[in-house]
C-alpha cells in the first residue's frame, strides 16, 4: 500500500483521492474547504482542512511521508507553485500537478514536478482521435508526443503474423497488447507468430507520429 496525498477537492482532485482510496491506498486529502473535506471524510484514511502552501501544515498531516502527491488547485496557479514547493520541501519523491493552460504546464515543469496533467485538452485530444475517421479508436496520452492508442487491424494486415509486418522497424510502433474482440479476450505481450484476424484491434505504444503513419495504413 502507498501513501498519496491530494491537495485540492474540486472534480479532479475529489475524484482522484476517492478512486486512490477504493483501491486500497493510504490517501491524505487536504483542501480549504470544509463542507468538500466533510464529503470526502468517509472514503479516505485523512482528511484535513488546511492551507496546503505551508510546509508545517502539510508535515502535520503526513505527506512528508507520502509516496508521491496530486494537486490539484483549480485555475490558482500561484497556489499550485507554492504547494509543489512545499511538497519538494518535505522531499515527497513525485509529484502530479494538474495544469490549466500550457503556460501553468511550463511554469510547472520548470520547478521540477514528476509530471503534469491537463484534463480537459487531454480529453479533447482523446475524443477528436476517436471522431476523426482514422483507425484509432481510444487514446491515452503517456506524456509529451507520446501515447498508447487502440487501433483496429488494417486489411493489409489480415493473415500477416506480427513477426512479419516487422511494426517496429516499418512504423516504429509496439503492441502491447491484442484485442479479440470476437471472443472479447486480450492477449498482453501476444506472440510474434499469431496471425491477425480482422476482429483483433491492437493496443500499441509510440509517438504520436509514428501512430498517426500506422493509423492511416488500409
Amino acid at each position: 500500500m502507498k501513501r498519496f496525498v491530494v491537495v485540492g477537492l474540486g472534480n479532479f482532485g475529489f475524484t482522484v483521492a476517492k478512486t486512490l482510496s477504493e483501491g486500497g491506498q493510504d490517501v491524505i486529502a487536504v483542501d480549504l474547504d470544509g463542507d468538500v473535506i466533510d464529503r470526502l471524510a468517509t472514503f479516505v484514511s485523512h482528511a484535513a482542512v488546511g492551507d496546503a502552501t505551508d510546509v508545517e501544515t502539510l508535515r502535520g498531516i503526513g505527506a512528508a511521508e507520502a509516496d508521491a502527491a496530486i494537486v490539484s488547485t483549480g485555475d490558482d496557479m500561484a497556489s499550485s507553485i507554492l504547494v509543489a514547493m512545499a511538497l519538494h520541501d518535505l522531499k515527497v519523491k513525485e509529484i502530479f500537478v494538474k495544469v490549466v493552460s500550457s503556460d501553468h504546464a511550463r511554469v510547472m515543469r520548470r520547478i521540477g514536478v514528476t509530471d503534469v496533467v491537463f484534463p480537459e485538452r487531454d480529453t479533447a485530444l482523446a475524443l477528436a482521435t476517436r471522431i476523426s475517421g482514422s483507425a484509432l479508436l481510444n487514446y491515452v496520452r503517456l506524456g509529451t508526443g507520446f501515447s498508447i492508442q487502440e487501433m483496429g487491424v488494417p486489411a493489409s494486415w489480415y493473415g500477416k503474423s506480427i513477426r512479419q509486418l516487422e511494426l517496429r522497424q516499418n512504423y516504429d510502433i509496439s503492441i502491447v497488447a491484442l484485442h479479440d474482440v470476437l471472443v472479447d479476450t486480450i492477449t498482453a505481450t501476444p506472440d510474434p507468430d499469431y496471425i491477425l484476424k480482422d476482429s483483433d484491434t491492437l493496443l500499441v505504444a509510440g509517438d504520436d507520429t509514428a501512430l498517426e503513419k500506422a493509423a492511416m495504413v488500409k
